[in-house]
């Protein structure tokens, strides 16, 4: 049969690794207005979702309102961004790729180089390379949602499916479970469902009797995540409160310098690509920043609405809540050992320094570094956008 990034964040808002198990994850329910009642939201979730199943035809309504029949199970697949490809991986699927962005974003994969279908950027899919695979569907994360490739692509005969926004950790494991049934990996898409679903509540276990931090997640030129984010729902998950979602944040958005010292938080996290906190002079006289409270996350298990933002989750929990984490069995876990010590690299411009809280610019982030919230303003600028687009639909 012949027949996006949500990288978010900042990639998009676009496993089984070879060597990793198949076992996988499933993951809690929408984001909530305390540390607390998100974890609790999360558990009650837990199991919640659809199982997977594997029936061709497939027919499912995308994102974009189209109507998407896959009428046999792909023997070709191409994922057009790096959560897309981290999904087809988890699942056990990644032996159907015949297109993926390969590069910085997807390196922790370790893919073949000749699948590669992106721009110099390692992000931007190019229309032609994908056409020339000939796959029998395309994987396109929701920040691709309005981009003309979906059209192009549409318009040479390929079938796309497009995601929807995850805003939550359970529209995370919704988008694994339906790239199982597309592509036709519905046990590996279970199993992932489970490891994520087990990983989580044996989290919400080790933190029951922990205090919440307040924390500060600075992605960057001042921005941050608040409520009706998977970014909160993975900070709160970790033990913190979220100074974000105290401001009155919704989704992504800027956040003012004064409002971050005067919330002082106990804690500062962002993405390890920038090298030491994004964060402009007045953010330096917080307790955080004093004290060097500082949390450096994995920008692409952060950023990448997957399963390996379980992984991020983990990673968190281990520095803020080091007791809980070592009388847990996460240190254990084979997937967390295999992904947790791979860094993510380091942004080619400047020293961390490139942004401030309060949205003053003190030098640029190079648009190449890594999607993820704590990466460049354009990134983040698309997801900002994909979040209007989807209000404003909501609305009508």
């Amino acid at each position: 049969m012949r027949t996006s990034l949500t990288v978010i964040v900042a990639v998009s808002i676009a496993l089984a690794f070879t060597a990793a198990p198949a076992a996988g994850a499933g993951v809690a329910a929408g984001a909530s207005s305390s540390a607390g009642d998100a974890t609790a939201g999360s558990l009650a979730a837990l199991g919640a979702q659809e199982a997977p199943g594997c029936e061709f035809p497939f027919e499912e309504t995308d994102a974009t309102g189209e109507t998407v029949t896959v009428e046999e199970e792909p023997d070709d697949v191409v994922a057009l961004q790096p959560s897309d490809a981290q999904s087809v991986f988890e699942i056990g699927g990644e032996d159907k790729l015949v297109g993926m962005p390969v590069g910085q974003y997807t390196d922790y994969l370790e893919p073949d180089e000749n699948l590669d279908i992106s721009e110099d950027d390692d992000l931007t899919p190019i229309t032609e390379a994908v056409v020339d695979r000939e796959p029998d569907v395309v994987l396109a994360g929701n920040t691709l949602e309005d981009d003309d490739v979906v059209d192009q692509l549409r318009n040479a005969g390929l079938t796309v499916f497009v995601f929807p926004t995850e805003d939550s950790l359970d529209g995370v494991e919704e988008n694994v479970r339906l790239t199982g049934e597309i592509v036709g990996e519905c046990d590996g898409a279970a199993a992932t469902i489970d490891w994520m679903d087990d990983t989580l509540e044996e989290i919400d276990e080790a933190l029951a009797d922990e205090d919440r931090p307040l924390a500060y997640y600075a992605m960057g030129d001042g921005y941050t995540a608040g409520e009706g984010s998977f970014s909160h729902e993975i900070l709160t998950t970790a033990g913190l409160e979220n100074l974000g979602a105290e401001v009155g944040i919704e989704g992504w958005d800027m956040v003012d310098a004064e409002q971050v010292v005067e919330q002082d938080p106990d804690w500062i996290v962002y993405g390890e690509t920038w090298g030491e906190p994004p964060v402009g002079d007045g953010v330096m006289a917080t307790s955080a920043y004093e004290d060097e409270q500082f949390v450096a996350v994995n920008d692409h298990y952060m950023s990448q609405p997957a399963p390996l933002v379980v992984v991020a989750i983990a990673g968190i929990v281990e520095d803020v809540h080091p007791n809980a984490y070592e009388e847990s069995g996460l240190a254990d876990d084979e997937r967390i050992d295999h992904y947790g010590d791979m860094p993510a690299g380091a942004l080619d411009a400047g020293d961390g320094d490139d942004a401030g809280a309060d949205g003053t610019d003190t030098g640029e982030a190079d648009d190449d570094s890594i999607p993820g919230f704590a990466a460049s303003t354009a990134l983040v600028a698309v997801l900002l956008t994909s979040l209007a687009v989807v209000r404003s639909r909501e609305k009508e």
